[in-house]
């Protein structure tokens, strides 16, 4: 149940009647016609602009829209009034009915409530985290491992077919400097000192890798050069940082569906067929770029390369794929990858990098726009920094990592269930404070303890009714007597109840998965507050003693609560509590 959809559609209806009547002219396009909540709840409980945003196609003024829609609307027994306010919007209140029907739709429906059929099951590829297989994951990754899987599976709530992609990026020079950094580690296993030179991964991380070569390999390797091992320790050492990569991801309750290897597209063909089918849409060709604007790099110089023309995309300038040595730019292998993408049949591509790679921005749109005939959109994500702090002062670098604070750092210090919630208080493109200290207080201003602690206290009005001796039950609630629901105070938290359904489908449309935890932040506040006037009016406590029909009539509206709350969190990948310890 959308109970925002269903007005819309009664809204459409209307209008529908008045253009028969000839109170409309016929024809019009009535898409843009919206029913959405006040900017003022005071006004009443929901508002269209459809006379506003009709008023200039029919010839009409927007009031004398409005007034005859009113007319039309109150005749529904569901609408108790439809007054025309400011310029010609409507503003509608709906009957106590309304309400306690949503309260019932939540408890019918369950952890269906909310969900729909907006992406129609539409391929959509998430790619995100594609962390350099170098090492374990920073705090950075951790924010867009979070905001990947959230919007993933946000996506797969209302009705697209979703994919969690992971990119290794295997196939550049880093991957040989990880096993050169290997390489040292397995000389210290034998007994030897380590010769970590500049460049090199100097992290701790490496030292158990360095144990597994030796156990593989004992002395072997020992004094030979690295033609000899290079590119065995280089395979030995990646997959080992991938598997720690995915036992980190694991911690996070992150799960990859696929991974896709960089180096994979090396000498395969596939880089080769990309390029030529830009080629043959006559969007690559040799030329010169004009110099960077600004300081020039003291060893630029122009020369002829190979370009790829962004620029009919929307790029600002277009993009050299080959060097004039012959060998491949960093962009030619994402332009592989992509086209990978679009062959493999998604409707939808979606990139999540850090805020560094927005430069990238433009040219991968572009890219993605020319394979695909502009028929599959990609959107790019970018995350800002995160800042850790603890005691008051910035956290300081994991001495595993070397130079960063991990993944693993964070989530051992805070939890799988507080870090992924906190990573999605701010919008993925605002930078993001993580307070260790904050964030495991016990307080209102601890958003994720504030929502957790709401679904606790309706599992304790759940336990508190049978020791009571009243049936509450699922199967019993859902028939209780919801009419008993008619306090200005039930209502308003039943009111935002029936948010939900449309809240899903606004942050789905937008990808942004950060708006479920401020929703479920303001429904958690709401059920506080009512909790709290109930300690002042014992009319509106839960368990109304004597008067089972009432008591279970309210804790219906409290399991409705439950139900959204249980479905945001699992959205976000955040386990909801039982009690509060």
């Amino acid at each position: 149940m959308n109970l925002f959809s269903d007005i819309r559609a009664l809204v459409i209806d209307a209008l529908a009647e008045m253009s028969a009547e000839g109170v409309l002219p016929a024809g019009l396009d009535t898409a843009a016609v919206a029913v959405e909540p006040p900017r003022d709840l005071a006004h009443g409980d929901m508002a269209t602009n459809a006379a506003m945003v009709l008023a200039k196609p029919a010839g009409m003024s927007p009031r004398t829209i409005a007034d005859a829609l009113a007319a039309k609307l109150v005749a529904d027994a569901r609408i108790m009034t439809a007054e025309t306010a400011g310029p010609g919007f409507l503003n509608l209140r709906l009957a106590p009915g309304v309400w306690q029907d949503v309260v019932g739709a939540a408890l019918a429906e369950q952890s269906e409530f909310g969900r729909s059929t907006l992406g129609q099951g539409a391929r959509v590829n998430v790619e995100f985290v594609s962390a350099n297989p170098t090492g374990p994951m920073h705090v950075g990754h951790v924010r867009g491992a979070v905001f990947g899987d959230a919007l993933a599976s946000l996506l797969g709530f209302v009705g697209y077919d979703v994919t969690r992609e992971y990119y290794i990026n295997d196939g550049g020079a880093q991957v040989d400097v990880l096993a050169r950094s290997a390489y040292e580690r397995y000389r210290e296993a034998n007994g030897l000192d380590p010769e970590i030179a500049e460049g090199l991964y100097p992290g701790d991380y490496l030292i158990p890798v360095g144990e597994a070569l030796k156990a593989k390999y004992g002395t072997t390797l020992i004094d030979q050069p690295e033609s000899v091992w290079l590119a065995d320790i280089r395979v030995f050492a990646t997959e080992a940082m991938m598997q720690m990569i995915r036992d980190d991801l694991a911690m996070l309750g992150v799960q990859m569906d696929v991974f896709s290897s960089e180096k994979a597209l090396y000498g395969t063909g596939k880089i080769e067929a990309a390029i030529e089918t830009l080629r043959g849409l006559d969007l690559i060709y040799s030329g010169k770029l004009e110099a960077p604007k600004g300081k020039q790099p003291e060893d630029w110089e122009e020369r002829e390369q190979t370009l790829f023309r962004s620029t009919a995309y929307g790029d600002d300038q277009d993009r050299p794929v080959q060097k004039s040595d012959g060998s491949w730019t960093y962009f030619a292998p994402d332009i592989a990858y992509h086209y990978d993408k679009v062959t493999r049949g998604f409707d939808i591509l979606i990139d999540i990098l850090g805020a560094d790679h927005g430069g990238y921005v433009k040219r991968l749109k572009a890219v993605v726009a020319a394979l695909s005939g502009g028929k599959v959109p990609l959107d790019v994500k970018l995350t800002q920094l995160v800042k850790l702090w603890k005691n008051g002062e910035p956290f300081k670098m994991s001495k595993r990592a070397g130079t960063f604070v991990t993944l693993r750092d964070v989530v051992e210090q805070a939890g799988k269930d507080v870090t992924r919630f906190i990573m999605l208080t701010r919008k993925n493109d605002a930078a993001l404070d993580f307070d260790f200290d904050k964030v495991l207080e016990q307080s209102k201003d601890n958003p994720v303890f504030y929502v957790q602690y709401a679904h606790a206290r309706i599992n304790s009005v759940i336990r508190k009714a049978g020791e009571a001796g009243i049936a509450a039950d699922d199967a019993t609630l859902a028939g209780a007597n919801l009419d008993l629901l008619g306090h200005d105070a039930e209502l308003a938290l039943a009111r935002k109840i029936a948010e939900w359904p449309r809240l899903v489908e606004i942050a789905a449309r937008g990808h942004e998965p950060h708006r479920i935890a401020f929703y479920l932040y303001e429904l958690a506040s709401e059920f506080h507050g009512f909790w709290n006037r109930g300690n002042d009016d014992a009319s509106l406590r839960f368990i109304q003693e004597g008067d089972a029909a009432t008591s279970q009539a309210k804790i219906a509206l409290a399991r409705a609560t439950g139900v959204v709350i249980s479905a945001g969190l699992g959205i976000l990948g955040v386990t909801p509590v039982e009690e509060m310890r």
